[in-house]
């Protein structure tokens, strides 16, 4: 076991058998561990009491509309993507009061939130998940105004990522260069390699606090073949995408075919669900209600999630602006593609494929905008 803290940037092997040593070390500073749990058959982000409430042997499938979780006949405590969960719901819930007030006999008092912010390890975090948190840190923190609620809860955060070693059925990461591999915003970085009858795990040190956590995990330095091996992984893990999306000229592209015909033909597939928005790990429209009791006794101020497929998301005074799915549709693909580039100086998409995977149709992102580059290329030759 290591006695002192590792340096940054080091690489250091753990031995599955000894990765427990890891989640006692965060329980003990005081961390909630959450992280990939099996439940029902499916793959969801929950809290972890040890390495046996990881999906240990299991794999995803996913293709549009289409998602498995199976055995793999391995030991492998992360052979798997991402699921239809982000870890956006633990630092931007999905429905939390703003402030509630309560009656007095001199009129409403504001009851004081009482709530103690939770310290999460975040345990299995992918690196399209680490540049979805750095969008939402974007919006939440480094804007105009910050959001106390996520702020407090992300600058807490412990992030142990996990490097991808075989291509997810829908992800496109490595097109737009927000993975496989991870590179920054990790404390720890894991690397599992599971071959020729060997299994270990390269972890790398990204912060300081990082390499104090490993002073109380059973490890080694790195040797160059094991360090090669883990990268080799990674590698053939971006070779093997069969998606891809071009940055390149993007946000004029979609600019320029507003009034694209493609729109229609996608709206005539799309059923305004949402589904795309609520698993997108970097969507953060919300609503806001204000609530009483029966009583009239407490009212409370509460935010939701909400998803701008709705007609209600864009009602104004005599009604909803987009009332046609092909206008919401395009409102979507524009927002994640074109004009959050404007407001937040990069792409409101990581290349994650849950949009893909979780719609019941399978419209596919990339796809779409694969399409209106040839309509636009063969309009121009047609001229």
């Amino acid at each position: 076991m290591a006695q002192t803290a590792v340096k940054v940037g080091s690489k250091v092997v753990i031995a599955p058998q000894h990765l427990q040593q890891l989640f006692q070390s965060l329980q003990s500073r005081g961390y909630l561990l959450v992280g990939p749990t099996l439940d029902q058959g499916n793959l969801v982000y929950a809290e972890l009491t040890s390495v046996a409430d990881l999906p240990r042997g299991f794999r995803d499938e996913q293709q549009g509309g289409s998602f498995r979780f199976k055995r793999q006949g391995n030991g492998a405590l992360f052979g798997y993507g991402v699921g239809q969960q982000s870890w956006k719901k633990f630092l931007f819930p999905s429905d939390w009061p703003l402030w509630q007030a309560r009656r007095t006999q001199d009129g409403w008092q504001v009851v004081p939130s009482q709530e103690e912010v939770p310290r999460f390890a975040f345990m299995g975090v992918h690196s399209c998940d680490l540049h979805a948190l750095a969008v939402q840190d974007r919006v939440f923190i480094h804007g105009q105004y910050a959001d106390p609620t996520y702020q407090a809860r992300r600058e807490g955060a412990f992030i142990v990522a996990v490097n991808c070693t075989q291509a997810g059925g829908t992800c496109f990461c490595a097109s737009l260069g927000t993975g496989p591999k991870a590179a920054s915003g990790f404390d720890l970085c894991l690397t599992e390699v599971l071959q020729d009858d060997q299994h270990y795990l390269v972890a790398e040190v990204g912060t300081v606090r990082g390499g104090e956590i490993l002073a109380g995990v059973s490890c080694r330095e790195a040797r160059g073949q094991e360090v090669a091996a883990a990268e080799s992984l990674v590698a053939g893990a971006a070779r093997r995408q069969s998606r891809s999306l071009d940055p390149r000229g993007l946000k004029e592209l979609l600019y320029r075919n507003y009034d694209s015909p493609r729109w229609d033909e996608v709206a005539a597939r799309c059923l305004t669900c949402g589904n795309c928005t609520m698993v997108c790990p970097t969507c953060f429209c919300h609503t806001i209600k204000d609530l009483t009791d029966l009583n009239g006794e407490i009212a409370e101020r509460r935010r939701y999630w909400e998803v701008c497929f709705t007609l209600d998301f864009s009602y104004i005074h005599g009604g909803s602006i987009r009332v046609s799915p092909q206008s919401r549709y395009r409102q979507w693909l524009t927002h994640k593609l074109a004009t959050w580039v404007d407001q937040f100086g990069c792409l409101g998409c990581i290349g994650c494929g849950r949009c893909i995977t979780w719609c019941p149709v399978a419209i596919d992102i990339t796809a779409e905008v694969q399409a209106i580059r040839e309509s636009e290329a063969n309009l121009g030759q047609g001229e």
